[in-house]
């Protein structure tokens, strides 16, 4: 079986691996951090907004059953592209949204999911794209997050909603129960 990665980065990573990790194809979802200049950074040093990086997810998925243009377009409908370096209330070059691309034909689907989301949002997308630089996983206490967690007032208020969301949209596509 071939795997393909995407990294992307939505606001904070507990929403979209709770996301990802229901989606038909996807074999893995490890939240972590990209996009920064400091080697190695905790959660404290990435939510302090110095190091750079961005909260992300690493999705590994199997293309033969789930696309990464499918990927990319549940990733513009759980989030807000259009508001710079943040989701609701989470402030911060962290919670920006952000593409990291794999590959050139990555690359080009971004550019073109990109362009055609422009239709759909009122506002201009700020969603930034780059090839992927250092990936660092984050503390182990952040993966699973939302299943270990869903009563947690953050999960149940902001997380739970972008996972319904996602069922109500793309139920075609969610694991079965």
């Amino acid at each position: 079986m071939t795997t393909e990665i995407a990294t992307l980065g939505g606001g904070c990573f507990w929403c979209l691996e709770a996301v990802y990790q229901e989606l038909q194809g996807v074999q893995q979802v490890e939240s972590g951090y990209a996009g920064g200049h400091v080697a190695n950074p905790s959660y404290e040093e990435v939510c302090s907004g110095g190091t750079g990086h961005a909260e992300v997810v690493r999705v590994t998925f199997d293309p033969a059953i789930v696309s990464y243009r499918e990927i990319l377009e549940i990733f513009f409908t759980i989030h807000d592209p259009t508001t710079l370096n943040r989701q609701g209330n989470d402030c911060g070059t962290q919670y920006r949204s952000v593409i990291f691309y794999h590959s050139p034909e990555q690359e080009e689907t971004a550019r073109q999911v990109i362009a055609e989301m422009a239709n759909v949002w009122d506002a201009p997308i700020v969603t930034e794209l780059a090839p992927l630089p250092a990936y660092y996983k984050a503390e182990d206490y952040h993966q699973n997050y939302f299943r270990q967690n869903p009563l947690q007032g953050y999960c149940a208020f902001v997380v739970a909603p972008k996972v319904a969301k996602f069922r109500k949209i793309f139920a075609d596509k969610a694991k079965s129960a």
